[in-house]
């Protein structure tokens, strides 16, 4: 009996130890930095909005269909959010929220292309650009009138996310079940060239000068550099394992990749093509720290315009990782909702 009376206060006291260096090691945002970072949650099917200045959160809103993705819009402040839907219930319509007051200005139907996924900003007036999983639609949007203006067909299947040129009139857009990119004019409304890069591409970004698109493989994990002038893929570069998302730095030198399935950033020389590192999230170590972090998984990626940080929503740890670039190491989490995926920034 006694025996059993020890044994009960040695687990006592490991319970209560645990649960004392679980509520000191919630996330803690300890930097400051200018502007406000938007948060889509799917399952809270919410927007936290933070304040990365002060540190602390400003508002959530309650999105009606469960969200995805976002992007902001200036003059005036707006953040678009695409409302995707669950998974017996699927979205067609984008949320518009004001910046400048923190409320829902309106939601804009797409018509029958279902299941909006990815969008863009558009460097005209008001517009962004959405592409749907189902229906394989490219759609450009005015968001002050409500109005799709463009509708253009991606010739693909699960057309999931895109990037825009910084210099021409042309999107790339990732289709996962086609394991391509579709290369659509949106001045000629057509597309202009379909590049197979095998299973499930997914995550997406061009260089900043606009010389290189870098596509991820999902399923083989590999990064696919393809030359904007030729359309032909350069060079195959190996991942962790289920790259969702790829970020290149401001300053176009460094390319950060979310590997969902290892728990990890990886960062790789833009120019040579080599990994210099890897972030690796806590979470995955041990039992203690499964339960204390919970197991990571890194999705969305957002460069904030200073060039200093990076944030990455952090899937099942209901956080956002803050990255400082300058050393590529964690210095920072924010809580967020339910399942973090779209991020957004604000001056």
């Amino acid at each position: 009996m006694k025996n059993l009376k020890i044994v009960a206060i040695i687990f006592s006291l490991i319970f209560l130890s645990l649960v004392a260096f679980y509520f000191i090691k919630q996330p803690s945002y300890t930097i400051k930095t200018a502007g406000t970072l938007y948060v889509v949650n799917k399952v809270s099917k919410s927007v936290v909005i933070f304040d990365l200045f002060k540190g602390k959160e400003i508002k959530e809103l309650s999105i009606d269909t469960e969200p995805h993705e976002a992007t902001s819009l200036t003059n005036p402040n707006r953040v678009i959010v695409t409302n995707y839907g669950t998974r017996n219930i699927g979205g067609k319509s984008i949320t518009v929220i004001n910046a400048d007051t923190y409320t829902i200005e309106k939601t804009i139907a797409l018509g029958e292309s279902l299941r909006p996924h990815g969008i863009i900003s558009l460097p005209q007036l008001n517009k962004v650009a959405i592409v749907t999983d189902v229906g394989n639609d490219l759609s450009v949007v005015n968001i002050k009138t409500g109005i799709v203006e463009k509708q253009i067909a991606t010739q693909q299947y699960f057309s999931h996310l895109l990037v825009h040129h910084p210099a021409k009139p042309l999107i790339y857009v990732a289709n996962i079940n086609s394991g391509s990119v579709s290369i659509i004019d949106i001045e000629l409304d057509s597309v202009v060239k379909i590049i197979s890069i095998g299973k499930l591409a997914e995550g997406i970004d061009i260089t900043p000068d606009g010389s290189e698109l870098w596509v991820t493989n999902i399923d083989e994990n590999f990064i696919s550099v393809i030359n904007t002038e030729t359309y032909e893929i350069t060079d195959r570069i190996n991942t962790g394992k289920e790259p969702l998302r790829l970020k290149f730095s401001k300053n176009g030198k460094h390319c950060l990749v979310s590997n969902s399935s290892d728990g990890t950033i990886s960062v790789y020389d833009r120019k040579t093509k080599k990994q210099i590192t890897s972030i690796i999230i806590p979470g995955k170590k041990n039992i203690i720290e499964r339960v204390l972090y919970h197991t990571p998984r890194p999705v969305g990626i957002l460069m904030h315009p200073n060039g200093l940080y990076a944030f990455v929503s952090n899937f099942t740890a209901s956080r956002v990782e803050v990255i400082d670039m300058r050393k590529f190491t964690i210095v920072s989490s924010i809580k967020v909702g339910d399942m973090p995926d779209g991020l957004a920034f604000v001056n």
